[in-house]
């Protein structure tokens, strides 16, 4: 289905004779200026046969603009994005179609889409004759490293006359989105200190009976099963009415991603935020594909989703409309101007709310501190610390000193906390958290680490 449709240009609106006039191309002003010149000449001179080749050279080049300016072609065009949603350094694939809807046949046609400069140059292709009625289907290939929503448009279709003494500029008025997302590292499934399964053993439930009468009943519905009729119920209300079926809850999980400035150094797809960015989608999508009901945090306290009334997405259908919602959000998510996370720290209401997953730039005492209480308002809670020092100089795996009180601080409050050395692989550091978070450093390339015992 194409995600913009451009509707028809009619070649003979917009603007007028001086609007025709000024697409005149270097060779059609060539030609003017030089009939004007015989012309002169010719009267001065006298030379009547110098005065007919200057009247010819004058007139080709109008007669051009008058021929192309009362041409009617009505073109429609439309634009499809193969896919609309891509991550980071990948590519997607633009596809153009102008469809000619007159009865005559178009001269040559320069087709030209604007992109913006980080998704390459701007694509131009020439197509030939369209017969009436005809197709010309084109693509072309657009890739990003840097995250964003990144418009696409408007079409902009350029005529010619076959002398190529004058070309006349339409734009179709419909603009499309790309959207390039983080990309997302596939991470082990394992448990989580204080995790509780998606939906295996051990997950909450919303009994809808406690007991033979204490029974919430409903209304009997094709299909349902003959033994779990509740026949007291029936006898009560003269209709025939089932017991409710148990009805599981998702376990639940927030994902807190800390996006003040000044808690990262440096910019660029390299840098520590980007890898936070990163990281926290990649938890977000794991996360859903286990079952859980997840939702994303910022330290301003902003959450996504925040339509459904517990914050969380639900359903399978609301967790997939919710991941795209995720996605496009971390998209174009950037740095905010906030110093410090009371604002997240508020929005976690308490026990209910699950695993907490945080992505933290670095903390001063105060906001570690802060990020330390936030563990007493969820089951279970794990902690990436990234030292913006060590990723600015790309320096050492080893955490600094206050990086390591900082650690020490969340796990005395019950954190799992990993420090996150510059280029790290989540995987491995999630790994890591699988097992308690013992040590600082993730294991070495290669290395066989024992299957933690909570292997989901």
């Amino acid at each position: 289905m194409p995600t913009g449709a451009p509707g028809p240009v009619d070649d003979s609106d917009k603007g007028g004779l001086r609007a025709a006039l000024s697409g005149l191309t270097t060779r059609g002003r060539s030609f003017l200026a030089a009939g004007v010149a015989a012309a002169v000449c010719a009267y001065v001179l006298g030379q009547g046969d110098l005065l007919r080749v200057g009247l010819l050279l004058a007139v080709l080049p109008l007669v051009c603009v008058a021929v192309l300016y009362r041409t009617r072609y009505r073109v429609s065009g439309s634009r499809r994005l193969s896919p609309s949603r891509v991550p980071t350094g990948s590519e997607a694939r633009v596809h153009l179609r102008m469809d000619n809807e007159s009865r005559l046949r178009t001269g040559l046609l320069m087709l030209q889409d604007r992109v913006p400069y980080v998704l390459g140059p701007r694509p131009r292709f020439v197509l030939d004759r369209v017969e009436p009625g005809g197709v010309r289907e084109v693509s072309y290939r657009v890739r990003s490293d840097l995250r964003g929503r990144y418009p696409l448009g408007p079409l902009q279709l350029r005529l010619s006359d076959p002398f190529g003494m004058c070309e006349l500029t339409r734009s179709f008025s419909a603009y499309d989105t790309l959207v390039v997302i983080p990309r997302t590292e596939p991470l082990p499934v394992l448990r989580l200190a204080g995790e509780a399964s998606g939906y295996g053993d051990g997950r909450q439930r919303s009994l809808a009976l406690a007991g033979e009468d204490d029974i919430i009943p409903r209304g009997y519905r094709h299909g349902d099963d003959l033994r779990r009729v509740h026949w007291r119920s029936t006898a009560r209300y003269g209709e025939l009415m089932v017991r409710r079926e148990e009805q599981p809850q998702r376990a639940r999980c927030t994902v807190l991603l800390d996006t003040r400035r000044i808690a990262y150094r440096g910019a660029g797809p390299g840098s520590a935020f980007e890898w936070a960015v990163s990281a926290a989608a990649s938890a977000l999508m794991h996360m859903l594909e286990r079952g859980y009901s997840v939702r994303l945090l910022t330290d301003e306290g902003s959450a996504v989703p925040d339509g459904s009334a517990d914050g969380f997405a639900g359903s399978t259908q609301e967790s997939a409309d919710s991941a795209g919602l995720m996605m496009d959000t971390l998209a174009i998510l950037d740095h905010s101007d906030g110093g410090g996370l009371s604002r997240a720290h508020d929005v976690l209401r308490g026990n209910d709310e699950g695993l907490l997953v945080a992505f933290f730039g670095d903390l001063d005492e105060e906001q570690a501190a802060v990020a330390a209480r936030m563990r007493q308002r969820s089951r279970g809670a794990v902690a990436f610390v990234l030292d913006g020092d060590d990723w600015a100089r790309d320096g050492a795996a080893v955490p600094s000193a206050p990086v390591s009180d900082r650690l020490r601080l969340l796990r005395e409050a019950g954190w799992t906390a990993i420090s996150v050395p510059p280029r790290a692989e989540l995987s491995r550091l999630w790994q890591q958290a699988g097992q308690g978070g013992s040590g600082t450093q993730p294991p070495a390339a290669g290395t066989t680490t024992g299957l933690p015992g909570g292997w989901a």
